[in-house]
């Protein structure tokens, strides 16, 4: 890869047993037919979708409702594991599917153990808590893979000290858990947000925080930006000139439940677009050998709020 050419990682959280069953399977095909890399991240226990409608009382959840057709990605089966239906184990059910991923050529990593028990807890969890979920999904990451997983990506972009610490406990070199301050139109605020390494229970962590660059689909679609209304038809050419604005090193994160299913064409046009405009397409691993010889920032642990999404998240440069 030569010097100049900026890199696209495409970081893939896979949520739910839907999205693993269908989603997975549409993207490996769609990113083979494009000679793309990519790194998935799987949620490995069981299924509790339904538990999210516990979420309801949040500020901004029905507007997000409404604007990315939350049952129409998802599925109203899935939307009721864990209340009216028992969540269906993942790693259990679909470990043939996680294991085709690997053998595809693909880097596989952890997302987490069960989703949304781990979005919802985590931030005021005490270690003990913590520890016990991250070891949960790194063992049945082995039953799966027959190896230990060597990197993870945070469901919902939800930490806390203990889980970051945990990471140089398991080894892992970089891991993509949080994200950079973006403005309303999805841009970076800081040019030189990126790759660093986190401070965070009174010292330096050796894992390399690889942070999301760009907004996701789901945080998008539905909104007024510029004078417009963001939709399926022209989301793809607002992320394009994003990309094209701030032509640099990028982590862009999707959803096998929304690029590997309904949203499948506006990820084609998001490839076509990306090759188009020069990026040259990466794995999270890919993009850590890129900078791993470089003098990273360390930067203190912190929450912040993005648009088009409802609560804080772990955020490079964020408050306390």
């Amino acid at each position: 890869m030569a010097a100049t050419t900026p890199l696209l990682t495409l970081k893939i959280d896979v949520d739910t047993f839907r999205g693993t069953q269908l989603g997975v399977g549409n993207l490996v095909r769609m990113l083979g037919a494009h000679r793309a890399k990519a790194t998935f991240l799987f949620s490995l226990g069981p299924d509790h979708t339904g538990w999210a409608l516990r979420r309801a009382l949040r500020p901004g959840f029905f507007s997000k409702v409404a604007r990315t057709s939350v049952v129409e990605h998802y599925g109203v089966k899935t939307l009721m594991y864990g209340t009216l239906l028992p969540g269906p184990d993942i790693g259990r059910r679909c470990a043939a599917e996680l294991r085709a991923v690997r053998e595809a050529g693909f880097e596989c990593g952890i997302h987490t153990w069960d989703h949304v028990l781990w979005q919802d807890n985590v931030a005021t969890r005490d270690a003990d808590w913590t520890e016990a979920m991250m070891r949960k999904a790194a063992r049945r990451h082995v039953e799966v893979f027959g190896v230990e997983a060597h990197t993870h990506g945070a469901a919902g972009w939800q930490m806390n000290a203990a889980a970051f610490a945990e990471h140089d406990t398991a080894g892992y070199r970089y891991a993509s858990d949080g994200r950079v301050p973006l403005d309303e139109r999805g841009a970076l605020l800081d040019p030189s947000s990126g790759p660093h390494r986190l401070v965070a229970g009174g010292r330096t962590l050796r894992c390399v925080q690889l942070p999301t660059t760009l907004p996701t689909l789901d945080e998008l679609l539905g909104r007024d930006i510029d004078g417009k209304t963001i939709t399926v038809d022209n989301v793809a050419e607002h992320l394009l000139a994003l990309t094209a604005e701030c032509r640099r090193d990028h982590v862009y994160t999707l959803h096998a439940e929304l690029e590997g299913q309904k949203l499948a064409p506006v990820f084609e046009r998001l490839l076509h677009g990306w090759h188009a405009q020069g990026y040259q397409f990466g794995a999270m691993g890919d993009y850590y050998e890129k900078i791993k010889g470089t003098d990273l920032p360390a930067t203190p642990l912190g929450w912040g709020e993005l648009p088009g999404r409802s609560g804080r998240l772990i955020m490079q440069g964020g408050a306390p």
